[in-house]
């Protein structure tokens, strides 16, 4: 029957066969760029429990607020039969110490180029871009930016190892990321200590049951302005209690933000999956 219905799906209506294949929680969350993975790094899973045989969306916001700047994402994200994942993000940074708000927009794809995060032996491998635009470049512009809009590639690596931790499931992601990014974009591209390089960032969860995982994340980054950039850290909490929702939380330590030190703080987003 199921053999039947997927059938159906690929040959009489595959644009109508929504998602449900996938174990929960193995997507992953949304990250603030737009891309499906955790709350700052991209993972090499795709959005939505899409298998190859339906389609998945999905839309998240999220919002990170530190000592003195609070970020504001919210985008939409499709999955098709597992392969390709489009994504669309905008972004809005305030900056409490000028009393100024700052605007992205990000359009993202991701292709699985081998792979499953937990059937395969060796890891989910996916190629992807992020190509980003800055609508609001004068402060940017001001501090040494060379450009208002930038693509990323990067390449993701992730495995999801059953019982692997005194019994639990243990996640881990890995991606190399090729920017030429400020602060991710909010502060242009590219600057006079540099123009372009390839950053690290890293990702693991432990899934304590099938409806919560606990992680750490960090995520290098250029300093393109010599300004102090800062590499990201995190420690989350995500819940997942059905496949149609997951709430994370988190506390970031996003070090010196346009030479302001020491920013750290909170961070929640609310994914919602069809």
């Amino acid at each position: 029957m199921k053999r039947l219905a997927s059938a159906a799906c690929i040959l009489l209506m595959p644009f109508l066969c929504h998602a449900n294949g996938k174990i929960l929680a193995t997507p992953g969350v949304s990250q603030v760029e737009g891309s499906a993975g955790g709350g700052l790094v991209p993972w090499a899973q795709l959005a939505g429990y899409a298998t190859e045989d339906e389609w998945a969306l999905s839309g998240y916001c999220s919002r990170a607020s530190v000592d003195d700047f609070q970020l504001d994402s919210c985008g939409v994200q499709g999955n098709l039969f597992d392969r390709v994942e489009l994504s669309y993000a905008e972004q809005r940074f305030d900056v409490d110490p000028l009393n100024i708000t700052l605007k992205q927009s990000i359009s993202g794809v991701k292709v699985r180029l081998y792979g499953d995060v937990v059937y395969s032996t060796w890891p989910q491998i996916s190629l992807g871009a992020q190509h980003k635009r800055l609508d609001t470049a004068d402060i940017a512009f001001a501090v040494g930016a060379k450009d208002d809009s930038g693509t990323d590639v990067y390449l993701a690596a992730s495995k999801l190892h059953l019982g692997m931790v005194a019994g639990y499931n243990f996640l881990w992601n890995a991606t190399l990321r090729y920017t030429e990014a400020n602060e991710m974009g909010l502060l242009g591209f590219g600057g006079a200590q540099g123009n372009g390089s390839i950053q690290s960032e890293l990702s693991a969860a432990v899934l304590l049951n099938q409806h919560l995982a606990v992680g750490v994340e960090y995520r290098q980054k250029p300093n393109n302005l010599g300004l102090g950039e800062d590499d990201w850290r995190d420690v989350f909490i995500a819940w997942f209690p059905n496949k149609y929702i997951s709430v994370t939380a988190a506390y970031v330590q996003l070090g010196a933000i346009a030479a302001v030190p020491d920013q750290q703080g909170w961070y929640l987003s609310v994914v919602g999956y069809y």
